[in-house]
């Protein structure tokens, strides 16, 4: 059904983007956008529909990812141009919520692509994930980032 739904979304884009007569990828999102909110509007059961409740947050995910992102690369580049370092390095051990192989690749993967984390290994029981960090000031904080942030916002978009 999510399939239907993300194709007919499609298809009325690149309509959106015909009757315009304007081919930009502006006008294309822009017509993605607004057929998705007339499928949203036209259609009755919008609860059981998990098209429309996954879409806002695949699109918050890719914000939230995209700030964490330049958030890491300015201090490691600040780290690097100042003279004195800043770093606290440190191998953290996160408690896992995720449970399936995929949300666990994803989720290290998501930490291994932000700056100045790294990570590890995965416990034997998956229930442990290790992260080399550049930055770790407070242990706990640094673990409740990671399941506040990508952890908690990746398994609301998989489960």
């Amino acid at each position: 059904m999510i399939k239907n739904r993300f194709l007919s979304n499609l298809l009325l884009s690149f309509i959106w983007v015909a009757l315009t007569g304007t081919f930009t990828a502006t006008n294309f999102f822009f017509g993605f956008i607004l057929s998705f909110l007339i499928m949203w509007v036209l259609t009755s059961d919008r609860r059981g529909s998990t098209y429309f409740t996954r879409g806002p947050k695949v699109i918050a995910f890719i914000f939230f990812f995209l700030y964490e992102l330049i958030k890491a690369n300015l201090q490691v580049a600040y780290d690097v141009i100042t003279p004195t370092f800043y770093m606290k390095p440190g191998i953290v051990k996160i408690p896992l919520t995720a449970q399936s192989d995929l949300e666990i690749t994803l989720l290290a993967n998501l930490i291994t692509l932000t700056p100045g984390t790294l990570s590890l290994d995965v416990s034997d029981d998956k229930k442990v994930l290790y992260v080399h960090a550049m930055y770790v000031k407070d242990k706990e904080a640094f673990i409740a980032d990671i399941k506040n942030g990508f952890e908690k916002r990746l398994l609301e978009i998989l489960r």
